[in-house]
Parts: C-alpha cells; sequence; structure tokens
C-alpha cells in the first residue's frame, strides 16, 4: 500500500503494477542528471489491475493538491484511471477524450492535465521497425491481441490520413472479454474508412491461435495484452504459427516475454522480424517527462537518454 505523504522534492510518479521491477527506477536518476532536473525524484504506485475507483482517485487527486508531486505516467491502468478521474482534470486532451485514457499527468499554468501519449509513443516505435511503404507494398493484416489502450492507439496511429494508401486494410482486435471489445469499437466507429476492423472475442489462446492462422504474410503481430509482463504467459499457445515474412512485436520488454520467445522460436522458418518493447520504453517514458517537466526531447537528446539508458540496465 502507497503512503501518500507530501513531497519534499520535485517528484515524477509511476502508477503501475509492479513498479519497482521497472528499468525506469533506475534510469530516471541519469535521466534527471542529463537533464539538469536537480534533486528531482520518482516514485511508484502500484494498484492491481482493474482496482477500485476511490484508489484511483486517491492518488490522482493527491498529485494534484500537492505542490512538488508534478505529474505521473500512468501504464496499465490508463482507461480505468481516466474512467475514474476525468472530472479531477482541467485539460483533457484530444487523444485521452476519444481513447477514454490517461497515460500522462501533468500540471501547466494552474492547469491540472491528463493527456493520452500512446498514439504518438506507439507510432514513433512502429516507425523504428516496420518498413516504409510496408502495407502499400504488402497489403498484410494487422493483429492486435488485447483491447486495452494501446491497441487503441496503435489503431488510430496507423489509420492517419497523412499516410494516403500506405494503411493496413485490415485490424483485427482480439481480446478476452467482451466489455473491452465492444468498447474498442465504439471509439473506433470514427477511424479511418479504408480500415476494415474487426472485434474478436478469443476467451482462450487456443482461439488467438486460430486467427493467427488466419493472417496473411507480411502482417503485424502485437502482443498488448499485459501478459508476459504484469502476468506471467502469452496470448498464444506454444502450437501457434505465425504468417510468413511478418512482423511480430512485443511491446513489453521486461518479464518472461514468452510471446516473444514463441515468435523467435519460428523466426528463421518464417522469416519474421521479432520486436521487444524497448523502443516503445523510452518514447513512452520521454515524451511524458517532456509533458510533465516542460522540456523537449528529440533528436540527439533523444538518442543520448537512450545510451544512458542502455548503461544503466545493462552495467
Amino acid at each position: 500500500m502507497f503512503h501518500y505523504e507530501k513531497a519534499t522534492q520535485p517528484t515524477i510518479y509511476f502508477i503501475g503494477v509492479t513498479t519497482t521491477k521497472s528499468s525506469i527506477m533506475k534510469v530516471f536518476p541519469a535521466w534527471a542528471k542529463a537533464l539538469k532536473l536537480e534533486n528531482t525524484v520518482i516514485k511508484g504506485i502500484d494498484f492491481a489491475p482493474h482496482s477500485p475507483a476511490e484508489e484511483y482517485r486517491k492518488a490522482v487527486e493527491f498529485i494534484k493538491n500537492d505542490p512538488l508531486s508534478l505529474g505521473a505516467l500512468v501504464t496499465t491502468h490508463k482507461i480505468d484511471l481516466y474512467t475514474s478521474c476525468k472530472d479531477l482534470f482541467d485539460y483533457v486532451d484530444p487523444y485521452a477524450k476519444q481513447l477514454g485514457e490517461v497515460s500522462s499527468i501533468s500540471k501547466k499554468d494552474g492547469q491540472y492535465r491528463a493527456h493520452a501519449k500512446d498514439p504518438i509513443s506507439s507510432g514513433l516505435a512502429l516507425e523504428n521497425f516496420v518498413p516504409q511503404n510496408y502495407w502499400s507494398d504488402y497489403g498484410g493484416d494487422v493483429l492486435l491481441l488485447g483491447a486495452g489502450g494501446s491497441s487503441l492507439a496503435m489503431s488510430i496511429y496507423l489509420g492517419q490520413e497523412k499516410f494516403g494508401g500506405n494503411i493496413p486494410e485490415k485490424i483485427m482486435i482480439a481480446n478476452r472479454s467482451l466489455p473491452r471489445l465492444e468498447s474498442a469499437k465504439k471509439i473506433l466507429a470514427s477511424g479511418n474508412p479504408n480500415i476494415r476492423f474487426e472485434f474478436i472475442h478469443n476467451p482462450t489462446p487456443a482461439d488467438n491461435d486460430a486467427t493467427l492462422a488466419s493472417l496473411k504474410p507480411h502482417s503485424l503481430i502485437v502482443n498488448a495484452t499485459g501478459l508476459g509482463k504484469d502476468a506471467p504467459g502469452s496470448p498464444l499457445t506454444d502450437a501457434c504459427s505465425f504468417p510468413q515474412d511478418s512482423l511480430v512485436w512485443e511491446i513489453n520488454y521486461r518479464g518472461d516475454l514468452l510471446f516473444k520467445v514463441q515468435a523467435e522460436k519460428q523466426a528463421s522458418e518464417k522469416n519474421l522480424h521479432v520486436e521487444d518493447g524497448w523502443i516503445y520504453f523510452i518514447h513512452g517514458w520521454t515524451q511524458v517527462i517532456a509533458e510533465v517537466f516542460h522540456i523537449e526531447i528529440t533528436g540527439k537528446l533523444l538518442d543520448e537518454l537512450s545510451e544512458i539508458a542502455k548503461k544503466v540496465t545493462n552495467g
């Protein structure tokens, strides 16, 4: 249980499930030094997934009312926190309203602000490994395992008008429970009309295997379930079969990462590119840090912070 005590130095919070295990706890002090954020610290606030609304509200109200508590990054609880706490914010950005989630909490000009950064950070991560003109060149499908905020953010990113014809023809979102699928369907109803969305109720990993087997070559398959990080396991069984010449993205970078292991076993035979969540981790955190501390993190500075993170976590 987190003890809410008035901050005595500038503090950013990490609202998650197992925050002490995250690399950010080692990385942030090194980043703070590089960014000249003197005397600034990070603290983790852990909740079980889908915790009671009053627990989320207690955390959000504490940060709002404590002068040296400057903001937070939210993971896992993004949708639940938005639903429970949206009335507590003075400003909610358009992505947060569209997605019904909060990943960044900050303060600026007397306003308590909520942002959804995932469409930006997931897009930057995808651009790092998806070849240019991939969709118009190959015509593959997208399978997003999990109907949470990350999958919705990727759907919005992939369907942006600026990409013209370089968009997937079909995006499938598969989830264990129906309520999140219904919510996703409503949120994405105003998405790119040239993308066909399918919302698939797959209660078991074997069901996901069947959906996976239906994909075209040159598809993108993403584990956005939290399995492998927040809970052990994979959304697929070991009997799964990935489509030929495809991109496989495990958006987590820590945990047992069983999904990634399953893909790597087939990588040579199927000519798969298997990506982990490291770059997503970097962009996810730097986007929020930039918002909380009102600094710009791009170009050489972003590269420098990525190198610092690698040294800290590998050393």
